[in-house]
Parts: structure tokens; C-alpha cells; sequence
């Protein structure tokens, strides 16, 4: 999936490789007003305009063959309310400079996806999340948000004010208008223990209910062709931190996870019938670990392999049927899949497009190694996840339209009005909003 671009090189690529674009202009603005200036010129010129930050979107979301708006330079914490429990900050903030600088001062967001590397306004905007009994996505610990229009006004929302355009545009695809500056929630820093369990994938989708009842955080990751899983439980605890040993971090999530991972997909990409057993390899090293650390230490880690996702939002109690459902798929297929396939859970939330809102979710995320062939294999698993009436993730590979969108959200034509009634010329649209927003 490419976006439509201007002759030669495109000028701008995502993380992963598959999406490059090459704007009109591109501008880098450096706080709200600028931002809004960047807008209104574009509408002066009939240009469209679309925000990027890191690129970690696998979609076409953020393309444009009109105005880039870089946000590198829109970054950084702009207030503490320690009496209100926020933090404000503007859109182009990388969240682990937002993670560093909130431990600085002693306080922590409730949850956190797994990697550090996206801007706080791109991962709220695509409903980026992590995995949560109770706590739900970054977008739902969105308190407030600034937003630049169309034609260059700016908009402040949130539950108490413009709550309407606050229930979209938490998650808003970019759709709405640009994101300046957001006001999470946040609270004391405390300290959360990792146990990190190799397990049989019988016992894990049979148990899994039951894990996730028990437990503040859990997911796990299954390597196809196996029957090896390796599960990871977060809990709060008193203390004291017991982190990682660094050695046995950096040999287990850098020389392991990142090093080794790569030359394995690298060989499976080259040769794929060495998949099943390299696979049967690496889950028989997997072992256990415990560590207690400051939170996003144990959320996140670093992924250094690149590769192409989708994932899926699916009603909880759909998730282990699906999954057996793709380990049956993958069984019978001659597909090899050296990545595993990963499951998280989130609670209910009342944001109009969030994967989760108005139900309690298991995700279902399925990759590829970049530049090995996963069209087939997405295919297969996506309609094994829409047929358990999954939503797929904003910021991930589907190939979901409006109208099939529509009958998956309630509150979709909500959606549409309200967009209808801030950009009712497009200036914020691409390829991708035609596609599932329609026009």
C-alpha cells in the first residue's frame, strides 16, 4: 500500500518501508500558532494538509500529495497540574520523552503500549494501546486536546467543553483537524512486576480468561508452527525495583529479541522452509524471567526488526475461538509465518472510534518480516477476524471500506456528521479517509 506520489523518490517514508509519499511542501512548525499559520496557508493555496510524526502506521493515514506537517519540533511537556493529576504536551512529543520526563518528576501514565518511539498526538490519533484489565489505550487517558481546524482556528475540547468533537477526536484518524497539544491523565510513579512464562498454547488459550481476570496486564505472544508461547504478567507492586540485570536485559532483548530475531527472519524470508523449525527453536529457548521496575521500563521494548502488522479488536469473549481458528488456518496453509502472533486485551471505553469502545476487547495482531510475502496470509486472518465482528486497528494493514465500518461502529454516523461539520471541504483527507470514512 502506496500512497499516490509526485514524480520521483518520494521525500518521506514510514517505519516500516511500505507507504512513501512526496508533498507539495513540507513544514516544520514549532508551536501552535505556526501550526495553525501551516493550515491556513494550505486552505489559501487549495492544498490538502496531513500530519506526521515517526511514521509507526503501517496505513496510508498520515500521506499526502499536498502540505507535510512535520511535528518534530512541536514536542515537548508544556504543564504539570499536579493538583489535577495532568500533564500537558504538545502533539510531536515522542511518548518516550514523555515517559522520561514524567518519571523525572514522579509521575507515570496508567498504561502505555509497547513501543516508546511514537509521537503522543500519532499514537492517540490511530488508537494505539497496550494491554489492560481495567486500564484501557492511550486515547481513553486523554483528558483534554487542542485542535487546528480547517482555515486555521483553533479548538480546544474536552468532557466539559466541545465534548462532542472530545468523543471523536480522541481517536480521530487525523480527520478532524490537526492535533497541537494533549492533557493526559496521570499519577504518582509506582512500580510494576513483570513475569515473564513460557507456556504451552493448549493451556494458554484455556487459561486465558482466568489470566486475564488475575491480572492487571497480560498478553502473550504464540510462534506459529509451535505449540510455544511466551506469556507476561504486570502487577503493581510495593517494591523495591529489582530491574533487569543488564546483562541478562541486553542479551534477552537486544542480542535475542532484536539481533538473533533479525537473521532468523532474514533466512526465513530467503528460504521459507526453514520457518518451522527455526520457529520450534526459538520457542523451545524462550525462559522464564521476573523484574519489578518503574512502568514504562516493563511496557515497552525496543523493536529494532522491521516488519508489517495488522491487528484486530475482537469482543473478548471471541478471542481464543479466533485464534485457534488462524492456528488451524497457518496448520493447513503453506504459509510460514517466523513472527508470532501477538495477544493483548483492553476494557470497554465511550470513544466513538475506538477499537474498544463500547466493549471489552482481545486484540489479535498478526506480522510479517519486511519484504517477505504476507498479502495471502493477512487476507486469510483478517477474514477470520471479521467474521468474529473484529475491528481493525487504524494504524495497521486491513482492508476494511466505510460501509463496512459503518455497521461495526454504533456511533459511526456520528463520526461522519461531526466531520462534516468541522472540514466539510476535506482539507484534512487522503486516500485512506475515502477509503473508511468514504466521502
Amino acid at each position: 500500500m502506496r500512497a499516490p506520489s509526485r514524480s520521483g523518490s518520494p521525500t518521506w517514508r514510514n517505519w516500516a518501508g511500505n507507504v512513501g509519499m512526496r508533498p507539495v511542501r513540507t513544514v516544520a512548525p514549532s508551536s501552535t500558532a505556526a501550526l495553525a499559520e501551516a493550515v491556513r496557508r494550505a486552505a489559501e493555496d487549495g492544498l490538502p494538509v496531513k500530519a506526521a510524526g515517526t511514521g509507526h502506521s503501517f496505513t496510508t493515514v498520515a500521506a499526502t500529495e499536498g502540505v507535510l506537517l512535520r511535528t518534530d519540533r512541536l514536542c515537548g511537556v508544556r504543564n504539570i497540574d499536579r493538583a489535577a493529576g495532568t500533564v500537558t504536551v504538545a502533539a510531536g512529543t515522542p511518548l518516550w520523552q514523555l515517559n522520561e520526563a514524567l518519571a523525572g518528576e514522579g509521575l507515570s501514565l496508567t498504561n502505555m503500549g509497547d513501543i516508546m518511539e511514537q509521537t503522543v498526538a500519532g499514537a492517540v490519533s490511530t488508537g494505539t494501546h497496550g494491554t489492560g484489565r481495567d486500564s484501557a489505550g492511550l486515547a481513553a487517558q486523554v483528558v483534554g486536546l487542542e485542535l487546528v481546524l480547517a482555515g486555521g482556528s483553533v479548538l480546544r475540547c474536552s468532557a466539559e467543553e466541545n465534548a462532542d468533537v472530545f468523543a471523536a477526536a480522541r481517536v480521530g484518524l487525523g480527520a478532524l483537524g490537526v492535533i497541537s497539544e494533549l492533557t493526559f491523565a496521570v499519577e504518582p510513579l509506582f512500580l510494576l512486576t513483570a513475569r515473564e512464562e513460557p507456556m504451552p498454547f493448549g493451556r494458554v488459550t484455556e487459561e486465558f480468561d482466568q489470566l486475564a481476570a488475575e491480572n492487571e496486564h497480560v498478553e502473550f505472544y504464540w510462534f506459529p508452527h509451535t505449540e510455544h508461547c511466551n506469556t507476561k504478567r504486570n502487577n503493581r507492586s510495593p517494591g523495591p525495583p529489582r530491574p533487569l540485570h543488564r546483562v541478562r536485559g541486553w542479551v534477552d532483548d537486544e542480542l535475542l529479541s532484536n539481533g538473533v530475531f533479525r537473521a532468523v527472519c532474514a533466512l526465513g524470508r530467503a528460504v521459507p522452509g526453514t520457518v518451522p523449525g527455526t520457529a520450534r527453536i526459538a520457542g523451545r529457548a524462550l525462559s522464564a524471567r521476573s523484574y519489578t521496575d518503574v512502568p514504562y521500563r516493563v511496557f515497552t521494548t525496543p523493536r529494532r526488526v522491521r516488519f508489517l502488522e495488522m491487528e484486530y479488536a475482537l469482543p473478548r469473549e471471541a478471542g481464543m475461538a479466533a485464534l485457534r481458528e488462524l492456528r488451524a488456518l497457518i496448520e493447513r496453509s503453506d504459509f510460514r509465518v517466523s513472527f508470532p502472533v501477538e495477544v493483548r486485551t483492553a476494557p470497554a471505553d465511550d470513544i466513538t472510534l475506538s477499537t474498544a469502545s463500547g466493549r471489552d476487547s482481545v486484540y489479535l495482531a498478526v506480522h510479517m518480516y519486511r519484504g517477505a510475502p504476507h498479502e495471502a496470509y493477512f487476507t486469510a486472518a483478517e477474514r477470520i477476524m471479521a467474521a468474529h465482528s473484529g475491528r481493525p486497528h487504524w494504524g495497521k494493514l486491513h482492508s476494511r471500506d466505510a460501509t463496512w465500518l459503518a455497521e461495526a461502529y454504533p456511533r459511526f454516523g456520528d463520526f461522519l456528521a461531526l466531520r462534516d461539520r468541522l472540514d466539510p471541504g476535506r482539507a484534512f483527507g487522503n486516500d485512506y479517509l475515502r477509503r473508511v470514512l468514504g466521502d
